[in-house]
């Protein structure tokens, strides 16, 4: 059955195309396995509950008749303000509309948040783009740049807030500099979500061409209730695709974590047992739970354009399991730097365990992709990624900050996991590439024009003076079910067919990896310095085998054997600028040639401008495959499909069959000095 939605109806009828509903929950209400809810463009101001579910051969549709025209919005206009001095204007909003969730009341807080900065899940929104809030009246009057922001000139147009409890009022101050909010458009945040089931196990729903927008989000850690304006809220089987999204305080879609009893954000509330502990526990709770392969995930988030959100594009913890996220533009996520803390970034996964990250651009944000805990058997192929490293330093910043090397950003973030971890045919363009605070990765096929960063370290929990192992899960070979929990070895890494190029670096950056040497803080080294000369000292598998003949057993001559790092492999690997090879590998240094990587947008389509194959050299390593890289370690699991096929490597970044003797890098064959790597 299809039901009808037109916010410009006369009145609500029957949801017949004759006599449409006038809201979408009109629809959502009534709809159920196979039914589709088509929406009429305009702008619903309404937060829909999704109430059935679909069945995976009779999903439920809510579909945009035109694509992007009908728009899902947290906000709500206000013409209603009053000029008090100046720039600065006031409005008071009765505090009826926003039921029982005022998001000006409720502050941005969680676990892994930095609780010293204040901010509201409420925005004003100023011509569609939000505002900076201040939490002194005084910043309002007299407002100052903020040159943390990547959109510093913009941080001028501020708010503050307060309530008036006599009258039940929210009390609204904004500096539009020079604007009249009653003549532009001017919006604040009312919900806290667009699209979301209230019940959990609402499954199989397909969401398509909308704009959705604008809502007051809370902050979204691994070890509470992850909510975004979008989401299946711990079910299975959605697909979002199509989507516009953009502006949600926090998360713009969340494929995460349901509400857990005695532990939601528990390590903010009972602070004696650390937050990696309450992670564990989680994550053992969730398998009692029903946290299954056959119960949650199996999401598809598809050609959606994700953008302006405050803390991630996409989030999820343990419910994106064996989920396809593909063909997405992620970009300008946590531009505005007014929340800050872990679980930031254009993507951030927990448990990402089967999840394929497939041809999407990723750039603009705090950070491209980050897999936290569990990557295990997830791919990373055939992505564009670029601008990802503190892309708000100008040309005249001098000022080293050491503070900021938590948070300088990359374009891939691998986070304590035993793997297997599979990173192919990708383009990184970041000065700062892979964070590789993990083990148990490949990387095979990439164009790598920035560091590697954080080997050897980042994996421990920070404690000051005592031992502080961090010990994390790894699950039965495509499943949910824990198999066991290590600390991270390190090593257990492979580089194959990659074409490592050194480009300039911002100054700040060069400086920063001087300042803080060859172990950093403990978690970020701040390497600018691009190739594999970091696992130098690590052992070959051969060498690192010859640590266990004999017998290793009780009463054996004591060893490290079972601590140290884990071996290395690389081969087929070339090197250009100054970017340095592994000690101990088979690989191509060229020091004759330079190569040039630009990249620029034009009329949505984005080029890469490079001489490399010019110099590129024939083939080294031949053709990668499953059996070629052998299993992680940890988990004693291939490097493989979700299926438990196995991969050969002969499918470049454009999906064009590469021959026998295959180049190194993700393209196999180019024709001049400009390649089309994405186009909107």
């Amino acid at each position: 059955m299809k039901y009808y939605v037109n916010k410009n109806a006369i009145r609500s009828g029957n949801g017949s195309e004759e006599y449409p509903f006038q809201r979408i929950q009109e629809a959502a209400n009534l709809a159920k396995p196979g039914d589709e809810v088509l929406v009429y463009p305009g702008v619903y101001r309404e937060n829909v509950n999704p109430v059935n579910a679909g069945e995976e051969d009779a999903r439920i549709t809510y579909r945009s008749v035109e694509p992007l025209g009908a728009v899902i919005t947290g906000a709500e206009s206000v013409k209603t303000w009053e000029n008090v001095q100046g720039n600065v204007w006031m409005a008071k909003i009765a505090n009826g509309i926003f039921g029982d969730y005022n998001p000006f009341k409720v502050l941005v807080s969680g676990d892994w948040y930095i609780a010293t900065i204040v901010a509201h899940t409420g925005d004003v929104f100023l011509n569609g783009k939000s505002m900076y809030e201040v939490t002194e009246l005084d910043k309002v009057y007299n407002p100052e740049i903020n040159k943390g922001s990547w959109d510093s000139e913009f941080t001028i147009y501020t708010w503050y807030t307060t309530q008036d409890e006599e009258k039940n009022e929210t009390i609204l101050y904004a500096n539009f500099q020079g604007k009249n909010p009653n003549e532009e458009d001017v919006e604040i945040s009312v919900r806290e979500n667009c699209f979301y089931p209230v019940e959990e196990g609402v499954g199989f729903i397909t969401f398509s061409g909308f704009t959705v927008n604008k809502a007051a989000t809370q902050w979204a850690p691994p070890t509470a209730y992850q909510e975004g304006m979008i989401g299946p809220h711990w079910s299975k089987g959605w697909i979002i695709e199509d989507c516009d999204i953009s502006e949600s305080k926090c998360s713009g879609i969340s494929l995460g974590k349901y509400k857990q009893e005695g532990n939601d954000n528990k390590w903010l509330h009972w602070k004696y047992k650390d937050g990696t502990q309450t992670e564990r526990d989680c994550i053992c709770q969730a398998q009692r739970e029903g946290w299954t392969k056959e119960n949650i995930g199996h999401h598809i988030v598809r050609r959606c354009n994700i953008h302006d959100c405050g803390q991630t594009g996409i989030v999820g913890h343990l419910g994106g399991v064996f989920s396809l996220i593909e063909d997405n533009h992620i970009h300008h996520i946590n531009n505005k730097q007014n929340l800050a803390g872990a679980e930031i970034g254009g993507i951030k996964m927990h448990a990402a365990i089967d999840t394929i990250f497939r041809r999407n651009h990723i750039h603009n944000c705090t950070r491209g992709i980050w897999l936290d805990w569990q990557a295990q058997g997830t791919r990373v192929t055939q992505n564009l990624f670029h601008d990802n490293v503190l892309a708000g330093l100008k040309d005249g910043d001098t000022e080293i900050l050491p503070e900021y090397s938590k948070g300088l950003g990359e374009d891939l973030f691998i986070e304590v996991s035993h793997g297997p971890t599979l990173v192919d045919y990708n383009v990184f363009l970041s000065s700062r590439a892979i964070k590789m605070a993990a083990q148990g990765i490949a990387l095979v096929h990439n164009l790598i024009g920035g560091s590697l960063v954080s080997v050897g370290i980042g994996t421990d929990n920070g404690a000051k003076t005592m031992a502080s192992v961090r010990y994390t899960p790894y699950h039965v070979q495509h499943r949910t079910e824990v198999a066991g929990f290590m600390s991270i070895l390190h090593g257990d890494s492979r580089f194959y067919n990659n074409i490592f190029v050194q480009q300039e670096v911002h100054p700040v950056l060069r400086k920063m990896e001087e300042i803080m040497g060859s172990d950093g803080n403990g978690w970020d080294d701040c390497c600018v310095s691009v190739g594999l000369m970091c696992y130098n000292g690590y052992q070959t598998e051969e060498e690192w085998k010859k640590e266990f003949e004999g017998y290793c057993g009780m009463g054996s001559e004591p060893s490290d054997r079972y601590y140290m790092h884990l071996p290395v492999w690389a081969e087929g690997n070339v090197y250009y600028n100054g970017a340095k090879s592994w000690e101990k590998e088979n690989s191509v240094e060229d020091t004759e040639h330079k190569i040039e990587l630009s990249l620029r947008e034009k009329d949505g389509k984005w080029i890469l401008k490079t001489n490399l194959y010019e110099y590129l050299p024939p083939y080294i390593a031949g053709t990668i495959s499953t059996e070629t890289l052998g299993m992680a370690f940890e988990p004693e699991q291939l490097f493989e499909n979700p299926d438990g096929t196995p991969i050969i490597f002969n499918e470049d970044y454009f999906g064009k069959h590469c021959g026998v003797n295959p180049m190194a890098g993700p393209f196999e064959s180019v024709a001049g000095d400009e390649i089309e790597v994405y186009y909107s």
